[in-house]
């Protein structure tokens, strides 16, 4: 029988309150390979969704720090997709405050509550190292927002000390850069992800195509993604200093996928506006000239 697998979460936004609500929604899915919509594996190792246990959370947003993890999740800026409501499991989890670093942008501060972070400086930030060593957390999620590179390596380092693995959610690159790689391989510690993608977003589509064009024989000159949307990502990305490792992120899995990799100035891919009533329903479009 496999046990349980405790999950911590740092960054309590749109993508978060998706999974968890999902965790809820799916935990009494069938423990075998029939087909669920939504799902590409519902057991994996033997573990089913409702093994997934979060034991700790962590944000800065005034609005979520020290609300139960089932109520932050609703809490604003968020603007996702609500399709599980009721969600009694966790209501026992306390959101704690992180460290700031550079997660907030600051240009946040000049657009109304109800779309940008908010932080109240007397809420003061916790120790996640000894955090996540009470919680139990086996695996760390990291959801910071894009361009949070001190932000990030403080949560990566606080799971190198607490002998938690870590899962990388966003396009800071700790795994594919070789000193975390080896800190993390020194202790033996999993240590995944330099980004995540959608299930069904614009860089898998985009890949997909690319792949497409290339398996039928056609060259591809010079290929674009523009991505807009309405939630706190979009915004955030709206200081175009915060994308580099976004852009890269993007662009390389495109490359990849292509036969030979296209110049610089012949590819580009990544957010490009912000549009407010789009919130957590990011719009893509993507062309490749032949």
């Amino acid at each position: 029988m496999a046990g349980k697998i405790k999950v911590a979460v740092a960054g309590i936004g749109n993508c978060a309150s998706s999974l968890i609500q999902g965790v809820e929604y799916y935990k009494n899915v069938a423990a075998n390979d029939e087909l669920v919509p939504g799902l590409m594996h519902n057991v994996l190792g033997g573990y089913r969704i409702s093994d997934i246990d979060f034991v700790a959370a962590f944000d800065v947003d005034k609005r979520k720090v020290g609300k139960p993890l089932n109520k932050a999740i609703f809490a604003l800026p968020n603007n996702t997709k609500v399709f599980q409501e009721k969600i009694p499991k966790w209501g026992n989890v306390i959101v704690q405050k992180g460290p700031v670093l550079d997660g907030v942008a600051e240009h946040m501060a000049e657009y109304p509550e109800d779309v940008a972070f908010r932080i109240d400086e007397k809420q003061k930030p916790v120790d996640v190292t000894k955090a996540l060593k009470e919680s139990g957390a086996e695996i760390l999620m990291n959801y910071m927002p894009v361009g949070s590179q001190q932000a990030v390596e403080y949560y990566a380092q606080a799971a190198l000390d607490a002998n938690c693995a870590l899962i990388n959610c966003m396009p800071v690159f700790i795994v594919s850069e070789p000193s975390w790689e080896k800190k993390f391989r020194d202790k033996g510690i999993p240590c995944a992800g330099c980004d995540i993608k959608a299930q069904v977003g614009a860089t898998i589509t985009h890949r997909v195509l690319a792949k497409l064009f290339a398996d039928r024989g056609v060259k591809i000159t010079g290929t674009y993604q523009l991505n807009v949307g309405g939630n706190t990502d979009f915004l955030n990305m709206a200081r175009h200093h915060r994308l580099k490792s976004k852009k890269i992120s993007k662009t390389e899995a495109v490359q990849s996928i292509l036969p030979a990799p296209l110049p610089a100035d012949k590819i580009h891919i990544g957010p490009s506006d912000y549009v407010p009533w789009l919130k957590d329903r990011p719009w893509t479009g993507e062309q490749a000239v032949l």
